[in-house]
Parts: C-alpha cells; structure tokens; sequence
C-alpha cells in the first residue's frame, strides 16, 4: 500500500525516491487524490535535500506523460525548439522561430505567458491584433506539417501535472529548487514530440538565476534531461546584464523583429542601432539550432545560411505567414499614446544596469504582470538609449517609456534613471555568448 507521509519522510531525511515512489506521488496529486499540504511537504523536502540526475529524469518523465506528448512522428525531418530561462527584452523567438523553419526544420513552439519581471512569447504575439495562441493541437500538427513553424500556448491536455504543482511551488517559495526547475521546463518541451532542443540559459542582473556557476549547472543538469530522454541537445550561456536589443514591451519587441527581418535599422534618439544584440542572439541560437539536425557540416555553415535566411526575407516571409496561421494582423501592429524620455541626470560612462528592476518598472506601467490575472497593456514599453561601455553627457536620453497612461510613465521615471549606474572611467559592454555547451 502507498503511504505518501513515508515518501515524504524518504526524502526529507536525504533519501533517493525510486521510480515507482516518484510515479504514485505525482500520478495521486495529479488525480486529486493525494492533498496539496502532502505535495508541499514533499516540494519542500526536495528543495532542502535536492535530487540524483536519475530521481530529476524520473520526476520529468512522470509530469510529462501525465498528459498527451504531441505525437509529430508523421513529419520526417528533424524537429527542434529553443528555451530561454528569460529576461528583459528578450525576443528571439520571433526571429529565429522564422529563420529555423524557412531552413526547412520545423519548430514546434509551446510558449509561456510573462509573468514576474521577465517577458513571455504568447503576450508578445498576441499584441498583434487577432493574433490567436490557442490553436488546437490537431491545428498545431497541421500547421507543423504545411509550414514548419506554429506558436501556441500550454494547452490542458499537455502536462497537466506540471501546471498544478507549479502553482503550488508559486505559494509555498519552492520555485528556485533546481530538480524542480528541470522538471517543469523540460516535461513541458519534450511533450512537443521535438528531436533537438537549444537552450539559451540567462544570467546577470536581469536573469532568473544571477551568478554565472549556478547558471551554467542549471543548463548541464537541463542538458542531462534531454539527452536522458534522447535529443539532441546544446545550451548557451548568455549575458542578461542589461537589456536585450532595443525594447522591452509586447507590441515594441514585435516592431524590433520585424524591423530585423525587414533588414531596416532600428534607431534611437541618439541615432544609434541598438538591435544588433536581437540580430546575433537570433542568428547564433538559429545556427544551433540548425547545427542540431546534422544537414549541415559545421556550425559555421549553419551561420551563414542562417544569415542568409534572415537577409534574403525569407525570415519575414515566414513571420507574415506565421501570422496568417495565428488569424494575427501585422499591419494593425498597435502604437502607444504616450512616450517620454528619460534623460541622464549626470555625464558617464555607463558602468551597469539593475536588470531586474527594470523589468519591474515595466510591470508597474502594464507592460508585464506580477499575478496571472493582470491585463498587459500591449503597446507599454521601454526603449533603451544607452548600453554598458557608452559614455552619455547630463540632459542625453537614457530610456524612452511608451503606454496609454503618461501619468503612470511620469510616475516611474526617477526609479528608472536610479537602475543605471555610471564611471568616470571607460569601460566595457558584456559578452554576448560567454559558453556554449554542447
């Protein structure tokens, strides 16, 4: 007989729960059988005591078959996504989404809503007017089949245990364990029925997980999943010390990608470029992406013809469709009301960033959501002037904050100029990619 306070008990004092324990324990909470204060118990264990590679594989497994893994063996050629852990004004989806199916490898991406102080792909799409995320999964295979690329959101049929114990992590601080943070992203990505996986693993100031070390476990113990499970698998180490490219805001980071694809610069108010970052992140994780399949000889092959893609148009035609799949409507792209620029109080070099709070403000003026039930105004957002390493003279335009209500952006602009920090020395902008794992 199954007695889950024995379970509970295994694993508080530091024991490695088998298969079949893992398996009744998430089976009975899914079914509504074993009770939330039991799970939290166990949640909690886990987060103190931790879990064996094979305990994290077997606790993945079990969340993903507790509902429907997509079934994509009808399509022949090699089917790949990309994870980000997320971060502000991070987009790359829309771009590299485009660029990988034009090659001719589907992507099958389910895509996350926004919440806390990171970005989420459905919010960012659905700031296209009539852009529709919740396709069925027969609509997701079809498009999958005819076009390569299909965006969607979590549906009820897919990981039905994960969505309910992450809830309970949500309420009971249990979110940063990392077993648990395998689990969730990784049952929900192999339900796809993917053969490859890029994963673009976020630290600095603005990321989920700060310190680089604990970043780069988060990504090898990722990796040991998806090859555990038998995909192919690679992971870059990128840099959220500052903001990602020119925006961050749903209907804004659309215009930057467009703009991309398009091949049109993206200039501030100092007539500077500051999509480039949007470009190369796009282009390194479709290279690998890319690279994954074994179409291509080298990774630097990969980049090229990724490059290719993306100059050529073939990208923006894939967005357009992309579009037309979703009943989305890109030339109705909404403006914001309201802008105001933010200027620099002092002369400096600009020496770093609190990414974080940043992406704070930005929910404070509906640009993102702290609760699930908070309605994101789709045109809020911010533009970022200055990066590291730029020197910016006193009166010269740091941000430039973008919604329907400028008594909100009037309200936020002193705590955004206080997120900048400044030298009086020259110094130097973070590397992009700083590992890359594969």
């Amino acid at each position: 007989m199954f007695i889950p306070a024995t379970v509970i008990k295994k694993k508080r004092e530091g024991g490695a729960l088998d298969k079949n324990e893992i398996a009744a324990f998430i089976r009975g909470y899914t079914a509504g059988e074993i009770p939330d204060y039991q799970m939290s118990a166990l949640l909690m264990a886990i987060f103190f005591q931790g879990m064996t590679p094979e305990e994290t594989l077997a606790l993945t497994d079990e969340m993903l078959h507790s509902g429907i893994v997509v079934d994509l063996s009808s399509i022949k050629k090699f089917k790949v996504d990309k994870h980000s852990t997320g971060g502000i004004g991070d987009k790359t989806s829309l771009i590299l989404g485009p660029i990988v199916a034009a090659a001719g490898l589907p992507v099958p991406m389910i895509s996350g809503r926004g919440l806390g102080h990171t970005g989420g792909t459905l919010d960012k799409l659905e700031s296209i007017p009539g852009f529709n995320t919740q396709l069925s999964l027969d609509q997701f295979k079809l498009a999958l089949e005819q076009d390569s690329i299909c965006f969607i959101g979590q549906t009820k049929e897919i990981c039905p245990a994960d969505k309910k114990i992450y809830a309970l992590r949500d309420v009971t601080a249990t979110v940063e364990s990392l077993p648990l943070i395998c689990a969730s992203i990784m049952s929900k990505k192999l339900a796809e029925g993917i053969d490859g996986l890029v994963l673009d693993v976020k630290f600095g100031s603005g990321a989920f997980m700060k310190d680089f070390g604990k970043s780069r476990e988060l990504a090898q113990r990722l990796m040991e999943i998806a090859r555990g499970a038998g995909k192919k698998v690679a992971a870059l180490m990128t840099s959220m010390e500052q903001p990602l490219g020119s925006f961050a805001g749903n209907a804004l980071e659309v215009y930057e990608c467009v703009q991309i694809m398009k091949g049109q610069p993206v200039l501030d108010a100092r007539g500077v470029d500051r999509s480039q970052e949007t470009r190369e992140l796009s282009l390194q994780l479709s290279a690998w992406m890319m690279f994954l399949s074994e179409k291509y000889p080298s990774i630097e092959a990969c980049y090229r013809e990724a490059t290719h893609i993306l100059d050529s148009g073939k990208a923006l035609e894939k967005f357009e469709r992309l579009c037309q799949i979703h009943s989305g409507r890109l030339a109705e792209l909404p403006t914001a009301k309201n802008k105001i620029e933010v200027p620099s109080e002092r002369d400096g070099f600009v020496a770093g960033f609190e990414t974080e709070r940043i992406g704070w403000i930005g929910v404070k003026i509906r640009a993102g959501r702290a609760k699930t039930t908070d309605i994101i105004e789709p045109t809020a957002g911010i533009e970022f002037h200055a990066k590291i390493g730029d020197y910016v003279k006193k009166g010269e335009p740091l941000f430039t904050l973008y919604g329907s209500d400028s008594s909100v952006l009037f309200n936020v602009q002193a705590e955004l100029v206080s997120c900048v920090s400044f030298s009086v020395n020259p110094t130097t902008a973070p590397e992009l990619i700083r590992e890359v794992l594969s």
